[in-house]
């Protein structure tokens, strides 16, 4: 049998390379292992650029213009040629980061001439490789928050809060438990989570993403014993901040905490759990009724069901949305313990962080296909609302409280005479409005009373839905 695994270009191992490679393709650019290199050539190439400009070094040139340009355009125009280089020769050191260094050196004589030996000297320079990978990590997270997910959170968001605006007033039976409760309307519920998702990302938006680069033991030993005389923590804090536009961590070991990650992966994990939430809500309103799926559905439901659509956007999310917690959270709870000043199970724990991710915005775009594909249904809704008086029991009793708390007579036990009213048994409008005649109430609450309707009553539902999101 031939063996898959020599099949020619390589055929991918996980699905979001495989089948999903075009919803996650865009995190390639910021959490892929050739993102990862290209930030660590960035990284590396903007220290030695800052340490000329300051003139760290006592007795080193200033770059010019010129080569400042040539060796920001190693990074720019990073790509599959160079990525083999790197590959190759970290076959020899076995060492990735080293491996940068050594192919930055490569370019040195090009770009810096006849002092590209001395110059080459400040390329890593005073660096343990964590100073150059917790940086560069971050740079990535930030680009691909930033730039991919938040921009898809965000629309989703827009889509969500149209939906309940445009729902807001349509009534609808609530469930809580399971059970007939107090309508709301389709709108507010919808409103809800929209915030709660909305909140979610104001707190990933605002999010910090910490650097340092203070050696191997975050002592700036090799930095005094070299150049004793430089302000080497301005030095660093000036470099993560204003060059490479991060926020400066000024106490660390050999490593950067990576406490930053842990909460904003919380933070992530906790926007996926609230979607996982809309989604099996909405997937219970579709098998309701409430929500039919007819807009672009040419696919195929059941292989033999015809009739059948299946709601497999909302299930497919839900089941990216566990992937991606599962991984976001044991990040968030591995990546804050460190034996001592180092251990390595970071490297290894960060190079899922691209997963992580992929999967969450896998299930972004299968929620947004899948909320695109829904119309509302009201008369299913008003259907449900007309076989359940019953919920009406509790702003009659309601009532009857305030009026009993206002000295009106014959308001007693309203709760156990509407229980008795209600509890186990179905009732129509004939039922109720012949219930609430009986109890003599004053002539307003009455004729209140007997003018709603399961569909009427809705309380402040529409109001809620548009004024929160």
């Amino acid at each position: 049998m031939t063996s898959l695994a020599d099949i020619t270009p390589p055929i991918a191992l996980g699905a979001l390379d495989g089948r999903y490679r075009p919803a996650v393709a865009p995190l390639v650019d910021h959490l892929s292992e050739a993102a990862l290199n290209r930030a660590r050539v960035h990284v590396e190439v903007e220290w030695l650029i800052h340490l000329t400009d300051r003139q760290v070094v006592p007795g080193v040139r200033q770059l010019t213009e010129a080569e400042i340009a040539r060796l920001r355009a190693i990074v720019a125009n990073f790509g599959a040629e160079d990525i083999a280089e790197l590959a190759e020769i970290e076959r020899e050191t076995v060492h990735d980061v080293k491996a940068v260094e050594y192919y930055l050196k490569r370019r040195m004589p090009a770009i810096l001439g006849e002092d590209a030996a001395q110059l080459s000297e400040l390329v890593h320079f005073a660096c343990t490789s964590e100073d150059i990978n917790n940086l560069c990590y971050a740079l990535m997270v930030k680009g691909a928050v930033q730039t991919v997910w938040l921009p898809k959170a965000e629309d989703l968001l827009d889509q969500l809060s149209g939906m309940a605006t445009e729902l807001a007033d349509v009534p609808m039976l609530a469930r809580t438990h399971g059970q007939a409760a107090t309508p709301t309307t389709m709108g507010k519920e919808l409103a809800v989570l929209a915030y709660r998702l909305r909140r979610q990302v104001r707190r990933i938006a605002s999010a910090d993403f910490l650097g340092k680069i203070n050696g191997a033991t975050g002592t700036y030993g090799a930095h005094v014993a070299a150049v004793p005389e430089a302000d080497w923590p301005a030095i660093g804090n000036a470099f993560v901040t204003d060059r490479l536009g991060l926020t400066w961590n000024p106490l660390t070991t050999q490593i950067e905490s990576h406490d930053w990650q842990a909460e904003l992966y919380s933070d992530v994990a906790r926007f996926n759990r609230i979607l996982h939430n809309l989604c099996t809500d909405v997937w219970t309103y579709i098998s309701l009724g409430y929500f039919a799926q007819v807009r672009g559905q040419g696919t195929v439901g059941s292989s033999t069901m015809p009739h059948k659509v299946n709601p497999i956007r909302f299930e497919n999310a839900e089941a990216n949305l566990e992937v991606s917690n599962a991984l976001f959270d044991v990040l968030a709870s591995t990546l804050v313990q460190s034996r001592m000043q180092r251990d390595l199970t970071d490297s290894s724990m960060q190079r899922n962080i691209g997963t992580a991710f992929g999967h969450s915005l896998l299930a972004l775009d299968n929620v947004s296909r899948g909320l695109a594909g829904l119309d509302a249904v009201p008369a299913q809704m008003a259907a449900d609302l007309d076989a359940n008086w019953e919920v009406l029991g509790e702003p009659v009793q309601s009532a009857m409280r305030a009026l009993g708390a206002q000295g009106v007579t014959g308001m007693e036990n309203p709760y156990e005479r509407l229980k008795e009213l209600t509890r186990g048994r179905r009732i129509d409008g004939d039922d109720l409005r012949e219930f609430v005649r009986g109890l003599g109430l004053p002539d307003d609450v009455e004729q209140r009373l007997l003018g709603l309707t399961p569909q009427t009553y809705i309380g402040l539902a529409p109001e809620l839905a548009r004024r929160y999101i």
